[in-house]
Order: C-alpha cells, then structure tokens, then sequence
C-alpha cells in the first residue's frame, strides 16, 4: 500500500500523518493516548476497502499542537482533518482509545461520519481499568509493577517525562498480547508527556460525567465493535458500550489480545469487509 504524507494546520500548531488506498473515506485514530501513531499496520489490512487518513494526535512528536490537550481538542483536530481534505463525511476507526475518540466524534459530529469501526476500545465505562491493569500485571516482576506505579504516580502529577513513560509502556507492551512470548516489536518511539497527563485528565472528566453513556444511545450510525478475547482490556469494554448503541454489532476475534492485525492478520479485515458490505 502506498501512502503519502501530509501536514494539516491546527488550532496551535499542525499535524503530520499519511493517507493512502481507494475508497469511502476512514479517519484512522491511534491508541495511546499520546503515543506515537502505530496504525500503519491496520491500514495495510485494510488495503483495497478504504481510503484511510491517519494521523499523528497532537502533543506527540512529530506533530506540533499547543495546548490544551483535551477530548474536546482532538474532536475538534479530526474534524479540522475532515475539512482539510474537503471530505463531508467518512468512517471513523479507531483503536483503544482511539475508539473512544471516535466515540465522541459519533456524538458531537454524526454529520460528519458514515459511520464508526471501534477496534478493542476503551469504550463508555472505566470501571474495566482496574481489570485491565490486574490482567496485565500477572507474571511482572515486584520491582517491575512497583516501576510502573511510580511512572502512573509522576504521569498523574504531570512530572513524568517522556523516558519515564516509555520505559513504563515498554514494560506493558509484551502485556497487551494473548501470548506475551510471542508479541510483536514495540512501535513506539514518542509519548507526548504533558498531552498524556491532560488528556487522561479530560478522560476521567467525561467519565465522571457520563458522556458517552448518556449520549451513545441517540446515535444513529453504523457501529461496528471489534474485540480479542484475550485482550487484557475485557471484551464488556465492547459489548457494555455497543449495547448503548442502537443498531450496533459486536464481533469477537478468538486467541486474540489487543492487536488483531499483528495477531490475527486478515481477520480484522475480514470483519470490516463485511460490515461494510452488509
């Protein structure tokens, strides 16, 4: 697949990211939040269904965009991106918490979407946190939790650096895979400091306020959730919040953590070829 790269001003600064592939239009939104935008992988699956457009969300090198780094900013980025490219409506897919991003676009911008493809997302609720982060710490070393607890600890504060916080997601990473052993190289070379800290905060704001469980069920939108079973992030991340969704369809994909392409290639694209066709 060929992409090509390209830059969109922002409010305070601009985006890089690449686009690339024939078809209905998808905005692509990475996982993180803050890291460095890992979806070239999901998009090469999806070769030949989709013109994808991912990008890399501000704070985090090499985009450049002041604060704040908030829910409402990075809604507002994509639809900047949207309206670069002259592009009235497209699918919105997004991974982990990209899938929430994409959430909230779903109900601040539904003119603006064909539709959304949530892929192992964080979804509607973060009472799944604290059973994530149990899955994960299982066959972690003392001093590597105590590591980890002390980089969230200093990511909270806002005193974390960006070495701190990749030494902590390296430590994850092998974690987010049905079989750790066997994960795939860590693609992650950034993590924006203060836009993780911020947008985490502005995360646990729209929680505490619900909105995503009160507005979800007035969506009118295609809506596809895809999930591993095996995802330390539990499957009920998925089917709790596509349940607010009328209309929305869950599909699970077996002996599989939080990455299908690396995991299962072909059987995201399986999935969303479907869907789409349907």
């Amino acid at each position: 697949m060929r992409e090509e790269p390209f830059r969109v001003p922002v409010e305070g600064g601009e985006l890089h990211g690449h686009r690339g592939g024939e078809g209905p239009a998808a905005l692509v939104l990475h996982g993180g939040a803050a890291v460095t935008d890992y979806m070239d992988g999901c998009v090469r699956e999806l070769d030949g269904l989709l013109h994808t457009i991912r990008y890399q969300q501000r704070g985090t090198h090499p985009s450049e965009a002041d604060p704040p780094y908030t829910i409402e900013a990075h809604v507002a980025d994509a639809v900047a991106v949207l309206d670069w490219f002259g592009i009235d409506r497209a699918w919105a897919i997004g991974h982990s918490w990209g899938g929430h991003l994409a959430l909230h676009l779903a109900v601040s911008h539904p003119g603006r979407l064909l539709g959304v493809i949530c892929v192992d997302p964080l979804g509607a609720f973060n009472d799944v946190f604290a059973e994530q982060e149990a899955t994960m710490r299982r066959g972690l070393a003392a001093a590597e939790v105590a590591r980890i607890e002390e980089v969230e600890t200093l990511r909270r504060r806002g005193e974390a650096t960006e070495a701190d916080l990749l030494e902590r997601f390296g430590l994850l990473w092998p974690r987010w895979f049905a079989d750790p052993e066997r994960a795939a190289p860590n693609p992650v070379r950034h993590i924006g400091a203060r836009s993780s800290t911020e947008t985490n905060l502005s995360l646990s704001e729209h929680f505490a306020n619900g909105t995503l469980a009160r507005a979800l069920p007035e969506v009118r939108l295609p809506a596809l959730f895809v999930h591993g079973e095996l995802d330390p992030l539990p499957v009920r991340a998925s089917t709790e919040t596509a349940a607010l969704v009328p209309g929305a369809r869950v599909e699970t994909i077996p002996d599989c953590g939080h990455f299908p392409w690396l995991e299962r290639p072909g059987e995201l694209r399986r999935i969303i070829e479907s869907f789409l066709a349907g």
